[in-house]
């Protein structure tokens, strides 16, 4: 898709809950950064509406949006096409209304969270890495084939329902090994990262239950979430002496993907934009 300096650029944000997210902010900065007119709008979508609104956004002119928790993998079915990638992962996060007017899904998790867990931790050596993985949904189906799609070495990956982490297992492949939950301060002995794709931790949600005591020193800490910036489990984890990854990476990086399907243009990714979504938090 193309722009032109006369045309209003609208996306959005669909999730429930969605009114937390720093998206809009994100995306006007780079709507002003390239000199460019429109808006990024939350869009609150209870399940049962979802596909409803995804088949309105042709007629409002929308460009595409992003998804959240919990449209994942229920949006998978309401759009038009699928890429390769999200459709092993299991989960879209980003639908682009095509010339058409037909969608498609894909999902830029994957390269969001490996894009900013590399710039931020430069001489991290994913094909030398044992890393567990904490959680089995959209966003950890995304982060577990990211890792791996880089040559990550082991993934353990736990969840609370053993049976959602084996389908991620079957469905994605690779060095992926499932642990029961009552393991998961277990699985932490010799690995090199850490990941909690859950939601727990975030503003309104329990912190994680995770006892740190097996994890190396050695290793990094990441969290998707990113509102509070410092979860729980990343102060658990900085108060021990654990190098921590905040979830701002992976909202910056993931914009990148969706930018170039809906607008055409790869935007960079500033330590300003970093700021200015920091500042709001």
């Amino acid at each position: 898709m193309t722009t032109s300096p006369d045309r209003f650029l609208l996306a959005g944000l669909m999730g429930w809950p969605v009114m937390h997210s720093r998206s809009p902010t994100l995306h006007s900065f780079l709507m002003k950064q390239h000199g460019l007119t429109g808006a990024y709008v939350l869009l609150a979508i209870l399940p049962d509406g979802l596909e409803a609104a995804l088949r309105a956004m042709p007629a409002l002119r929308f460009a595409g949006c992003n998804l959240t928790i919990p449209h994942k993998e229920t949006a998978m079915a309401f759009v038009d096409r699928i890429d390769d990638a999200a459709k092993k992962i299991g989960a879209i996060s980003c639908v682009t209304v095509e010339d058409d007017g037909s969608l498609s899904g894909t999902n830029n998790d994957c390269f969001g969270y490996v894009e900013g867990l590399i710039e931020a931790v430069p001489d991290l050596r994913l094909e030398e890495a044992a890393i567990a993985v904490v959680g089995a949904g959209g966003g950890g189906r995304g982060v577990v084939y990211g890792l791996l799609d880089r040559g990550a070495r082991e993934v353990r990956l736990v969840n609370r329902h053993r049976e959602r982490a084996e389908t991620l297992r079957r469905d994605i492949g690779g060095p992926i090994s499932v642990f029961d939950w009552d393991d998961r301060a277990e699985v932490l002995a010799g690995v090199s990262l850490l990941v909690n794709t859950t939601s727990q931790g975030m503003v309104g949600n329990p912190p994680l239950d995770l006892p740190l005591d097996k994890l190396p020193p050695a290793a990094v800490v990441s969290d998707i979430v990113y509102t509070p910036r410092i979860t729980p489990l990343l102060a658990a984890a900085r108060a021990r002496g654990n190098r921590i990854v905040d979830g701002i990476g992976m909202l910056l990086h993931q914009a990148r993907p969706a930018w170039q399907s809906w607008f055409g243009i790869d935007p960079k990714i500033t330590p300003e934009l970093r700021a200015a979504i920091e500042a709001t938090l």
